[in-house]
């Protein structure tokens, strides 16, 4: 899974969801360490102790990547470095946090990708129940994700997709990637974007026909670059 997001970006797999009616799923996050990340979704819902994180990993399959739920709290920190070196011990292939970590520099010399909303030098000050779903289910921004996804993160941030759905994901991701590097190329060569898209008919058909979109008009020409 990693070889083949090698390839690829979290944006054209985004685009591949929105062209295949897959629900968009992303987030905002920051690369602590590593620079990008798959795996099967391992999830953890944070209480205020490590124990679920060590939980999680007595499960773990390599090439996991543990999801910690801690709500997006900017109020503690809930990931540190022995988490991401005992993760890394466990065959986890990274960890992404909808929360803080901390020990950022130590975090970073294990070499472990990570990624979260930011750092925050204080860890948890409480601890509350654990649900009975903590290692089955977590929730990421508007999302909740299960053992049944997959996550890919990179410098843009986190997508997450149904494992069932990813092969014609990828497929149809490294076809927008292939298009938008044509054009890419064909502007550096001195083609501008406008004359490839058909802009300046563009313009003319809207304003016979008001109701057309940008994006109609690119799907008709085979020049899609919103999606």
């Amino acid at each position: 899974m990693l070889e083949r997001f090698a390839g690829l970006t979290t944006a054209h797999v985004a685009d591949a969801c929105v062209r295949a009616g897959v629900p968009v799923r992303t987030v905002s996050l920051t690369a602590v360490a590593g620079g990008r990340v798959a795996g099967r979704v391992l999830p953890a819902q944070h209480v205020g102790s490590v124990d679920v994180f060590l939980e999680a990993f007595e499960s773990a399959a390599e090439g996991d990547v543990l999801v910690v739920d801690n709500g997006g709290r900017r109020d503690e920190a809930c990931v540190g470095d022995l988490a991401a070196l005992e993760a890394a011990a466990a065959g986890v292939a990274g960890i992404v946090i909808w929360g803080l970590h901390r020990d950022t520099v130590d975090i970073a010399a294990i070499g472990l990708p990570v990624f979260s909303l930011g750092a925050l030098p204080t860890g948890p000050l409480r601890l509350d129940p654990q649900p009975a779903d903590a290692l089955s289910r977590a929730t990421i921004g508007e999302w909740t994700v299960t053992r049944d996804d997959v996550v890919l993160a990179d410098e843009d941030g986190a997508v997450f997709l149904p494992a069932d759905r990813l092969e014609e994901l990828f497929d149809l991701a490294e076809s927008i990637r292939d298009t938008e590097h044509r054009q890419a190329d064909e502007i550096r060569a001195g083609r501008s974007l406008r004359e490839q898209v058909s802009f300046k008919q563009y313009l003319e058909r809207r304003a016979a026909d008001p109701s057309l979109t940008f994006r109609q008009h690119l799907r008709e020409v085979r020049a899609a670059i919103e999606e």
